[in-house]
């Protein structure tokens, strides 16, 4: 997620107030917040789900509706969202 210089700071505000909401949503196992070393208006999250299905109903939730209305205001770019699974593990 690329944000404007001063959308980071309230993007980071909205963050915090519902990491813990995140992360404790059913089928959510893992979740980081990564910052670019590079750029510093650009973050990403990751989060690890049992199903696809408990993301897509994460997707549909309030909390994602209570997250995602005012960040999605923050960005200096369209955001990116990618769904991988684990292909090689050494």
């Amino acid at each position: 997620m690329h944000f404007t210089e001063t959308g980071v700071e309230e993007f980071l505000s909205i963050f915090h107030q519902h990491k813990n909401a995140i992360r404790n949503f059913e089928g959510c196992t893992h979740l980081e917040l990564l910052k670019d070393t590079s750029a510093p208006t650009i973050y990403t999250t990751l989060s690890h789900w049992n199903s696809t299905q408990d993301l897509d109903r994460y997707r549909k939730s309030e909390l994602f509706g209570t997250v995602w209305v005012p960040v999605k205001t923050l960005f200096a770019e369209r955001p990116q969202a990618f769904s991988f699974e684990k292909f090689i593990e050494l």
